[in-house]
This record gives C-alpha cells, sequence and structure tokens, in this order.
C-alpha cells in the first residue's frame, strides 16, 4: 500500500471521526437545553417569553459548535 492511500484512508477517519464527535455533543447539549426550558416553562409560564429567548440563544452558541466541525472536516477534506 503505498502512502498517498493510506494519507487519504486517515484523512476520511479523520474526517468521520470530527463529524461523529463534533455533531454527537451539539445534539447532547440542545437536548439538554431544551427538556429544561420546558420544564422551566412548565414552573413559571409567565416567564415563558424570556425563557424562549435565552433558549434560542443558547441554541445557536450550541449548533454554532457544530458548524465549526463541520468547517474543520471540510478542511481536512481540502486540505
Amino acid at each position: 500500500m503505498d502512502y498517498q492511500a493510506l494519507y487519504s484512508i486517515v484523512k476520511v477517519i479523520a474526517i468521520a471521526f470530527v463529524m461523529g464527535v463534533g455533531t454527537i455533543a451539539p445534539a447532547v447539549s440542545l437536548g439538554k437545553a431544551v427538556v429544561q426550558a420546558i420544564e422551566s416553562t412548565a414552573r413559571q409560564p409567565e416567564a415563558a417569553g424570556s425563557i424562549r429567548t435565552l433558549l434560542l440563544m443558547g441554541a445557536a452558541l450550541i449548533e454554532a459548535i457544530a458548524i465549526y466541525c463541520l468547517l474543520i472536516a471540510l478542511i481536512l477534506f481540502y486540505a
């Protein structure tokens, strides 16, 4: 097996690892955030507006992690 083929195999494995870990962690975090927001809204319905706003801001930050992982995977793919 030549080094170019080995390099391609390792590159694909690294991309798969980055995308796997980079999407599982934000998904779990976002799920926990939604559960906490639902519980908070159930406890204090009058604060639903502020809870929703904070949830959306937090979700955007959590999803940024997945977007950064996609960016790293694309850099690895085209490098």
